[in-house]
């Protein structure tokens, strides 16, 4: 058998290539978090105008401040664990939700459908990658508890914040609190209320609604990472990502959380000002990306 000639340089050839292809993989995954470039030529004053919103916004905001409660959050989640409402395809889903206009948002009068996709084109043309283009699209389907029977849209879509302690004045609106029984409480009223200093989002009730739905959805249905599932569960949280409340109740972990909802949050709201797209077009090309991450059909 001939001896095998190895050169004294292939090895150090393969470990400086291995060490490109680790460096590549790192950006590739870091890519996500870079600043997006798409809306860079927007007038961001225009957007979150609530001062000047119309009334069906504020009554909106009264409604869902004063009847997010700590009762009927657990009521909502131990509901939510007591039963399926269908069982459907992801675009399936975003069909299903076209017929929603979101009560509490200032900004847009346009389809659900719509917005998904502005929001998912908007993270494509940033170059960002396809587990983020496909957290785009679906971010809203939790407002499919509209039409599985919610209560109204004061538990389904708008700004959320905790319940269990002290309503932070950083929400929107926080003088409508006043009219929630829970302001009132010895406990709820509290700093830290129910929770622990620093006792990590997870830990801790944020008021119910889309968010949380969805969340719950597809952690365990689809193979979303957890950059997603943050940017998924925290995108209507912006008195945290936005202006900075409840830092008391964070952990060391829910840091990475924070800067998913960041990155996320410029394609969510600035979107809205883009031209309408065209589902049918783009139909097949997302839902090409909703196969890698999820199956045909999952339990809402």
């Amino acid at each position: 058998m001939p001896a095998v000639v190895i050169n004294k340089h292939d090895g150090h050839e393969l470990d400086a290539v291995s060490d490109a292809v680790d460096d590549v993989n790192v950006l590739k995954a870091k890519i996500w978090d870079t600043q997006s470039e798409f809306d860079s030529i927007k007038d961001k004053t225009t957007f979150r105008q609530y001062e000047n919103a119309c009334d069906r916004v504020k009554n909106f905001y009264k409604e869902q401040h004063e009847k997010q409660t700590v009762a009927f959050n657990i009521k909502a989640r131990m509901e939510f664990k007591s039963r399926k409402r269908a069982r459907m395809g992801i675009w399936q889903a975003m069909e299903m939700l076209n017929t929603l206009v979101d009560d509490s948002d200032p900004d847009t009068e346009l389809s659900q459908i719509e917005h998904l996709l502005q929001t998912a084109e908007a993270i494509r043309r940033d170059g960002k990658p396809e587990w983020m283009q496909v957290t785009g699209l679906i971010h809203d389907l939790g407002k499919l508890l509209h039409l599985f029977g919610s209560e109204g849209q004061w538990d389904v879509v708008g700004d959320t914040f905790v319940v269990g302690c002290a309503f932070s004045e950083k929400n929107i609106y926080p003088d409508t609190f006043a009219g929630n029984p829970d302001f009132h409480d010895a406990v709820y009223s509290t700093e830290y209320g129910i929770y622990e200093p620093n006792c990590g989002l997870d830990n801790v009730m944020v008021s119910w609604g889309h968010d949380e739905y969805l969340y719950h959805v597809v952690k365990d249905q689809s193979s979303l990472p957890e950059e997603a599932l943050a940017m998924i569960r925290y995108h209507s949280f912006y008195p945290w990502h936005r202006e900075g409340a409840y830092a008391h109740l964070m952990s060391s972990k829910d840091q990475l959380a924070l800067e998913a909802a960041r990155a996320f949050n410029p394609y969510d709201l600035y979107s809205k000002s883009d031209e309408p797209c065209d589902a049918e077009k783009l139909r097949p090309y997302y839902e090409g990306l909703i196969a890698k991450f999820f199956p045909a059909e999952i339990d809402w």
